[in-house]
């Protein structure tokens, strides 16, 4: 082999090495690379020490953490409000201080007497002998001897509120005893009275000496002021 020969084959193998060399590095390179770009987003995808992350953490607990204590104030409002709300239940079922209590026949004495018009009319008297103001029921219950009822009451004399008498005043009822003409049922003769009132007391009355006549016209009015307004029915 000559001296040329072996200088080609020489040159020509340096020149496979070099290139073997040269795509090698460039093999290398593109490892290296690539590689960074994977490590870097699984530091940030799984990373929870990320200062991002943290401020994350953070407000959610801060955002939980009010959750509690606007509850706590939410109950506390509530029990407020259903005290508030109890209290004024309780106070609206409580009487008006301003309003007079009912008549009972302890404080009140009833007087009858007979009308001089219209005729077969009795006239009732109640004067308030207590000391405080009172409302008397609404008309008399009247019940004359044995009745086992109570007469009608005519409601044309109904007033427009209850009688209500301070102490010293009086109310006044008219009673019907008897129709005019005759043409009552059941008539009887009687010389007891007596009246109850709403609190279950009852007011004995003294009839005129001589008594009364009573008939299936009965009738009695509300309790008036006045006892001209008693004795228009």
């Amino acid at each position: 082999m000559s001296a040329r020969t072996t200088r080609t084959r020489l040159f020509a193998a340096t020149t496979v090495a070099l290139a073997a060399l040269s795509l090698t590095a460039c093999e290398g390179d593109g490892v290296d690379s690539g590689a960074p770009a994977p490590a870097a987003n699984t530091s940030v995808a799984g990373n929870s020490n990320q200062p991002s992350a943290k401020g994350g953490s953070g407000d959610a607990k801060e955002n939980t953490g009010q959750a509690p204590n606007s509850g706590n104030g939410n109950g506390a409002d509530a029990g407020s409000a259903t005290g508030a709300a109890a209290g004024a239940g309780a106070g609206e079922d409580q009487s008006d201080p301003g309003l007079p209590g009912k008549c009972s026949a302890s404080d009140v004495r009833i007087t009858a007497a007979n009308a001089p018009r219209p005729i077969n009319h009795l006239l009732l008297t109640a004067t308030n002998t207590g000391s405080k103001t009172c409302a008397l029921p609404e008309y008399p219950a009247a019940r004359f001897g044995e009745a086992q009822s109570v007469p009608p009451v005519a409601e044309s004399s109904k007033p427009q509120s209850l009688t209500t008498l301070a102490p010293g005043e009086s109310g006044y009822a008219g009673v019907r005893l008897s129709s005019g003409d005759g043409s009552g049922e059941g008539g009887y003769d009687t010389q007891t009275l007596t009246i109850p009132f709403e609190d279950g007391s009852i007011a004995r009355v003294t009839l005129p000496s001589d008594g009364v006549f009573v008939d299936s016209a009965l009738t009695v009015t509300y309790w008036q002021t006045s006892a001209a307004n008693a004795l228009e029915y």
